[in-house]
């Protein structure tokens, strides 16, 4: 099973720099290494847990104080990759949750962890770009799993205060529906 793991950095130089030294350190796949808001740098990676583990490990080494956040996430959920490639089937016609976080990393972790909780299908992963450094996850399902799926997320990020918000709209406006496709 697949690991997927991020570091978030505060400095894109740094960043670059980091992300140089997780790909020579371990066999990983490079998912994507760009600057997002507020001037941060993430690079996200995927393969073995133990070559992931590894790569996150001299990312972190390599950032130094630079470091916002990381996580390795060990057998993620499927639905996590196109959802953060935005490449999701979208069917909305049941309840739409949303989680808001302040860290890039915190949303992937929460994510996974609302998928994993109950039967939803998560639309979107949406990292820092053009959100002055907050991301956001969007899924759907049925009022019940949406609502545990969302109160799993939030019980999943570990440090109190990266979750901005979290909304559970039961019946969605089509309007609405049409803005998140």
């Amino acid at each position: 099973m697949d690991a997927l793991g991020m570091i978030e950095i505060n400095s894109v130089a740094a960043g670059i720099e980091a992300g140089d030294a997780m790909l020579k350190t371990a066999g990983v796949t490079l998912v994507n290494a760009q600057p997002v808001c507020a001037g941060k740098y993430i690079v996200t990676v995927q393969g073995a847990v133990a070559e992931v583990t590894s790569s996150v490990n001299a990312g972190k080494e390599s950032a130094g104080d630079s470091l916002v956040d990381s996580f390795i996430i060990p057998n993620v959920h499927p639905q996590v990759f196109s959802a953060l490639a935005c490449a999701s089937d979208i069917d909305v016609d049941n309840a739409v949750g949303v989680i808001e976080t302040f860290s890039l990393s915190a949303c992937v972790v929460a994510a996974d962890a609302a998928v994993k909780a109950a039967e939803v299908d998560l639309l979107e992963i949406r990292l820092g770009m053009g959100l002055g450094g907050k991301s956001f996850v969007i899924l759907s399902g049925d009022v019940s799993a949406v609502r545990h799926s969302v109160e799993s997320a939030e019980s999943s990020i570990g440090i109190e205060g990266l979750v901005v918000r979290t909304v559970v709209i039961p019946s969605p406006h089509k309007d609405i529906v049409k803005a998140l496709i």
